[in-house]
């Protein structure tokens, strides 16, 4: 087999070989490969290794994998929509109902499973790239999304999200008509009190509370809910979908969060309409720095039916 090949990034100059090929090869355990290293599998610079020895910047680390990926996500082919894509990054825009990544009840069919199954057309083994999702969205919540595919990448987007330096947009049906045009919500964000709570909130009570911003511009009213767009200066969990509860005007078809910090002692919806199987927020602008070329890159992704129909079945909801 023809061996996969690395070069050592400045920043990981002085980590042992095994550690560096963790990095790079992230469907692989450190056991695994150190017994690779052990074996002899791996040269540096062409030259045997030892499996303790660290490495500097510049060098080339090449790795004959003859065992397969030991933390491979379950490949599970499904239809992608593909904004952009290169050969460190795909932007997509992600389908209502979806989850980023296996988690609790929905260990299948998550967006990571359908991106494992197309990253491995395209290389020579399988597993060998793993998608690394650097932001996440609401199961229940669509549009654009960015996956690294190599480490390098994965580690400098992470860097810039965790950094806010992205900007993100997304569009919104909210209940009601706002007695305002624009808006700035300024208000923390945190777990609601209450044991094993996964719903956040903007009470005093609230545990972990960490700074949120939302700019909130009104674009249309209908009869009984506003197209509203959201620019995220932080992003916290559900931060737009507390934001806009906060304020008096929920997301239709939000699950929970109701109007000033309340929360549904039922769903919204049943789910028994297909129009209605969502909530309508949608991630409809994304703007960032490439991580390896360094230019900006700007994408934009337009709600889909299921999203605009909702301003019609919104005449059947009541304040709460």
């Amino acid at each position: 087999m023809q061996p996969f090949q690395f070069t050592v990034e400045p920043y990981l100059s002085g980590v042992r070989v095994d550690s560096f090929l963790c990095r790079h090869l992230r469907n692989y355990t450190s056991w695994r490969l150190h017994r690779m290293v052990c074996e002899g599998l791996v040269t540096v610079n062409d030259m045997p290794v030892d499996p303790h020895q660290r490495l500097f910047k510049g060098q080339t680390v090449s790795i004959r994998l003859i065992e397969p990926p030991d933390k491979l996500l379950e490949a599970q082919p499904a239809p992608l929509d593909i904004i952009w894509e290169d050969p460190w990054l795909l932007v997509l825009n992600k389908s209502v109902g979806v989850v980023a990544h296996p988690v609790g009840e929905f260990q299948d069919g998550s967006l990571c499973n359908a991106i494992q199954a197309y990253l491995d057309t395209k290389t020579r083994a399988p597993g060998i790239l793993r998608p690394g999702i650097v932001h996440r969205l609401d199961r229940m919540t669509s549009g654009l999304l960015v996956v690294a595919k190599d480490h390098a990448s994965h580690r400098l987007l992470s860097l810039d999200f965790q950094g806010g330096r992205p900007q993100k947009s997304y569009l919104a049906l909210v209940e009601g008509s706002p007695e305002f045009e624009a808006l700035t919500i300024d208000l923390p964000v945190g777990i609601r009190a209450g044991n094993n709570s996964v719903l956040m909130s903007t009470h005093s009570s609230a545990r972990n509370i960490r700074k949120a911003k939302t700019d909130v511009s009104v674009l249309n009213r209908y009869n009984s809910c506003s197209l509203v767009q959201c620019e995220l200066h932080t992003g916290r969990h559900h931060q737009i979908r507390v934001h806009m509860a906060a304020v008096g005007h929920p997301v239709l078809g939000d699950d929970f969060y109701a109007a000033h910090g309340e929360i549904r002692e039922t769903p919204r919806f049943d789910g028994g309409s297909p129009t209605n199987d969502r909530h309508a927020l949608h991630a409809s602008r994304l703007s960032f720095q490439h991580p390896i070329l360094n230019h900006q890159l700007e994408f934009t992704a337009k709600p889909g039916v299921d999203f605009w129909s909702m301003i019609n079945s919104s005449g059947s909801l009541s304040a709460e």
